[in-house]
């Protein structure tokens, strides 16, 4: 075995690497760059060495400044992650030719599943099923519109090669082809190096099934199973779940020996995922392997009781698979939701800032989480918006559904937009718990999962109201203590004044509109009057910072959260944001021109398509923005002029910022 490990990589997956190496006593080394400097999986390591500047490009995917920290810390060995350069065969090689362990598959297995096209060939030959499509080098655009209509509408453009969503578009008419193949290209230049794409055909409402296996130098090759990976927005994995719901015996036996057959045919080592397309009745077509370890691996883990990232280090160092297939069993049901930063009401536009507050659920046998941030960290635009993997496990779905709600319930993120409510109500919505998933679940749902709506709103004011409240009277007792005079009734926190009604009036912005709020003080408790009517409520802060409060008798446990103005309030899985309106404040927020459009993220200007004075027509394409590494579009919203463009391409912009000027028809 290894005594030290250079990982190539940083955030979740670097921590999850590092916390198996520390186990089995294997020292390790930490990568960064310098928007990195104060990571958390910088602080776990052993050591670490600075390689670059925050873009990716100029650090994390700097092969050479990876293997020249290697050597110069001794480490023996190089672990990629997944992302960045774990599927790069030049830098596998790179790392053989320095003296390098790559903990991964051969150069040659990189390599032929590395292009789409070649893998698609491959495993044609090895009797694996394929979806109806085009895979062929030759990258005309008349030639692929035509395969494209021999194939049949809708179709799919996808990324030869890479993965994760990014260089993929459905196209459902000839009409869209040109725009689809265009940015399908782009978006796979930037984000791989190769605009070569090919087109399958679009399989309506199947489901994404794949399959872990693994192999070794000694000839042994298994499968652990599946993973049901349908629920996805923007063709990235959202919600992922082992074993996959509804799934026979016979059918995943024979979908595991495909797989296996498909990684003995290039003569695989280590962890890989064959990926499987599967149609509403029950056929199974191939549609890529990964060569690397999955961000979703730690549903596998949890029905296999088995460690995969010992196992690429058992297998990287030259031993054989701790068990054969007889060896390896389903035990109960898991599930991993991918907590982002991300607007789920606008599109799932990432969201960038700091974790003012951040709570993860206790961790047990039952609830897992994997992070890469701490409280106080920022997401920035640089790297990837997740923010965390919450997984859960017990005996059966059912019960690993409820954990995960509470599970949910149970994390506070305050400080930017994330997904957590999102998902919570994927997790409660209906047809879900039925385990009726397929890859347009989302779509189909967006609506009610994206809702957002407050049941409530009585309820989050009072206990806003509340919050303030108790603050504001321990406030009044510390500064008592600490004044010459303690005793003085000016000094009390129970709202007393001479010849005037004990109370207080606050006021906020739920949404557009303003509410008002007149708390009246009786000794240790409050009559709150609200839109909806006047409850009796008191509270306290237990040991944890919750606020305990009781509504007419109701007793409620809840986060609250205060960032200058604003006010969070999290309860039962929900997130509700006010603004303490201060009637002293008299500015007035800017408003966009008329015609103005704004940038709804921060991000890179990509491409900028229009020009200063030319005429454009309603959802022509004026600006490609970029962010976190995918694509968003700023299209025209209706006939009109474009009378200025304010950014040039390749500038950095922040969100709300005037990207075009816009005179309407």
């Amino acid at each position: 075995m290894f005594d030290k490990i250079l990982i190539a990589n940083r955030g979740e997956i670097a921590c999850r690497i590092m916390h198996t190496a520390r186990r089995m006593g294997v020292a390790t080394v930490a990568v960064y760059s310098e928007a990195d400097a104060s990571a958390r999986h910088v602080a776990m390591a052993d050591e670490a060495v600075l390689i670059g500047p925050p873009a990716a490009a100029q650090s994390y995917l700097q092969i050479e400044r990876l293997i020249e920290a290697a050597q110069r810390t001794g480490a023996q060995a190089i672990h990629p992650g997944y992302g960045f350069l774990s599927e790069n065969a030049a830098f596998a090689r790179a790392c053989v030719d320095a003296g390098l362990v790559f903990i991964g598959p051969p150069v040659s297995a990189i390599q032929a599943m590395g292009s789409k096209s070649e893998a698609k060939r491959l495993m044609q030959a090895a009797g694996v099923p394929l979806v109806p499509g085009y895979h062929g080098e030759d990258q005309d655009s008349g030639m692929l519109a035509e395969q494209a209509a021999a194939i049949g509408y809708p179709v799919l453009i996808k990324a030869s090669a890479g993965g994760g969503g990014k260089g993929m578009r459905v196209v459902n008419d000839a009409g869209e082809f040109a725009a689809g193949l265009a940015a399908a290209k782009r978006e796979s230049r930037a984000a791989f190096g190769d605009d070569q794409v090919l087109i399958e055909k679009y399989l309506l409402r199947p489901r994404h099934i794949e399959i872990q296996v693994f192999a070794d130098t000694h000839g042994n090759c298994v499968y652990l199973f599946e993973r049901d990976c349908s629920l996805q927005r923007r063709h990235q994995k959202v919600v992922e779940e082992a074993p996959g719901p509804g799934l026979s015996e016979s059918r995943r036996k024979e979908m595991g020996e495909a797989a296996v057959a498909a990684a003995r045919a290039i003569a695989y080592t280590g962890a890989g995922t064959v990926e499987f397309i599967v149609s509403s009745d029950g056929q199974f077509f191939f549609m890529e392997m990964n060569t690397r370890l999955q961000v979703e691996h730690p549903v596998t883990e949890c029905i296999t009781g088995q460690d995969l990232v010992q196992w690429q280090l058992l297998v990287a160092a030259g031993e054989e698979l701790p068990t054969a297939q007889d060896g390896l069993a389903i035990n109960g049901h898991s599930i991993e939701a991918r907590i982002y930063a991300e607007d789920p009401e606008r599109d799932f536009l990432p969201a960038t800032g700091a974790l003012r507050h951040l709570r993860f659920p206790l961790e047990s046998d039952h609830v897992r989480v994997d992070s890469g941030v701490r409280e106080g960290d920022v997401i920035s635009v640089h790297y990837d918006p997740m923010i965390a993997k919450l997984i859960v496990w017990d005996h059966d779905r059912a019960a690993a559904l409820r954990r995960m709600q509470q599970a949910l319930s149970e994390t506070e993120i305050v400080g930017l937009t994330t997904n957590v409510d999102f998902l919570y109500s994927i997790i409660s919505n209906p047809a879900f718990r039925e385990g009726g998933v397929d890859t347009g679940f989302i779509d189909r749902h967006r609506d009610e999962l994206t809702a957002g709506s407050n049941p409530d709103p009585d309820r989050t004011l009072a206990l806003a109201s509340l919050f303030l409240l108790v603050q504001r009277k321990l406030q009044s007792i510390s500064q008592a203590q600490a004044s010459h005079d303690p005793w003085s009734p000016w000094q009390r926190g129970d709202g007393w004044r001479m010849n005037d009604d004990s109370n207080c009036v606050l006021e906020f912005d739920l949404g557009q509109e303003r509410l008002t709020v007149r708390a009246h003080y009786s000794g240790e408790h409050y009559r709150l009057d609200l839109p909806g009517g006047s409850v009796d409520g008191e509270a306290r802060f237990d040991e944890d910072g919750m606020l305990l409060a009781s509504l007419d008798g109701l007793r409620v446990r809840a986060r609250v959260v205060q960032q200058d103005q604003r006010i969070t309030v999290l309860l039962d899985g929900h997130r509700q944001d006010l603004l303490l309106h201060d009637p002293l404040e008299s500015g007035q927020e800017l408003e966009a021109g008329p015609g103005n459009l704004r940038s709804p993220m921060p991000g890179k200007v990509l491409q900028v398509m229009v020009a200063s004075g030319e005429k454009v027509v309603r959802g022509a394409p004026l600006i490609i923005l970029e962010a976190m590494k995918m694509e968003h579009t700023i299209v025209a919203p209706a006939d009109g002029t474009v009378t200025r463009v304010c950014f040039l391409q390749g500038d950095l912009i922040d969100e709300g910022v005037d990207l075009v000027e816009f005179l309407a028809d």
